[in-house]
């Protein structure tokens, strides 16, 4: 279980959000929404302490992140893989290789292991045949596949997801979620979702986060949130779904 507590980020003067506290629990698929810049991806990078919060803890395990040596911390963020918004793929190398890449860095794993790993990610991800590729080859959606493939090649036990389906078809954007939906049921995996497409969210999501006026404004169940009298969420989803309408 991740426990988020009493957390603060500013930058300068400048106040993100503050005292945000809430739970995920193991196994679950979280959706952090909010209007834009209201500091969700922000959010997320303080769970495996790539961000550090002005005050607050987050506890894995009961073990607060932010107090954990370079050795221990390594080995935590070994348990998280992470899916960029932009895929943050190496142009240099191939489809394979950037797969392959925690591999080679992480573990101690040899060629074969690695090419069977490899391939392993990329079919679960409907790309088998595009290991040779060069990723400036791919598509958008494709790229995206080849980052998740990446993001679960060291069976992380927490897969972060930024913005999966931004800049995507709605095609595009339905595959990507239905990949959200096999991970966590395949792997048993606990899911962390920063999105502003409503859509995604009541396809993937068990449970809803809302950042809103520099602070966690509600979190809940989907059930939850499809009845809640909340009036800033649901002004905030009206006009997620107004703008999916006119689609």
């Amino acid at each position: 279980m991740i426990e988020i507590r009493n957390l603060t980020k500013s930058f300068g003067e400048n106040l993100v959000w503050s005292d945000v506290t809430f739970n995920i629990q193991d196994g679950e698929t979280l959706a952090i929404i909010g209007k834009s810049g209201s500091g969700k991806s922000v959010l997320i990078k303080h769970l495996n302490a790539l961000m550090y919060p002005d005050s607050g803890e987050v506890l894995i395990d009961g073990k607060c992140v932010f107090e954990l040596s370079y050795t221990e911390l390594r080995k935590v963020r070994q348990r998280f893989g992470i899916l960029f918004q932009g895929g943050a793929l190496f142009d240099s190398i191939s489809t394979f290789e950037n797969v392959a890449f925690p591999l080679r860095y992480f573990t101690e794993q040899d060629d074969e292991e690695i090419t069977h790993n490899v391939e392993e990610a990329l079919g679960m991800v409907n790309l088998s045949s595009s290991g040779n590729k060069g990723t400036s080859e791919l598509s958008g959606g494709m790229r995206k596949r080849v980052a998740l493939a990446r993001a679960i090649i060291l069976k992380p036990d927490y897969l972060l997801y930024d913005e999966p389906t931004s800049g995507l078809d709605p095609k595009t954007s339905e595959e990507i979620n239905q990949l959200i939906i096999t991970m966590a049921e395949s792997l048993d995996i606990t899911s962390v979702v920063v999105t502003h497409d409503m859509h995604s969210v009541l396809e993937v999501a068990e449970k809803v986060a809302f950042l809103d006026e520099q602070k966690l404004s509600w979190v809940g169940t989907l059930e939850e949130m499809q009845r809640s009298d909340h009036v800033a969420l649901n002004d905030f989803i009206r006009a997620s779904e107004y703008q999916i309408n006119k689609l």
